[in-house]
């Protein structure tokens, strides 16, 4: 029995079998914007980010945080 997964990849392979040659780096590119947009950083990541940017004090107040919301 196919899987979910298998299913959506092979949908994808068919769709980008129809896709002319000379369009395929710019869908390379969508296709890495849209991964970069929907993946989050590991835990790991994000606290090492987090780290560097307490290091070089890059940080806010927390007063500031909400500042400039709109609580409506």
């Amino acid at each position: 029995m196919a899987t979910a997964k298998s299913l959506h990849r092979t949908e994808v392979i068919e769709e980008l079998d129809k896709i002319p040659s000379e369009y395929l780096p710019a869908l390379v590119k969508l296709l890495q914007a849209f991964r970069e947009g929907v993946t989050l950083p590991s835990a790991e990541d994000s606290f090492r980010q987090g780290w560097r940017e307490a290091q070089a004090d890059e940080t806010h107040p927390v007063s500031e945080l909400w500042e400039d919301i709109d609580a409506a």
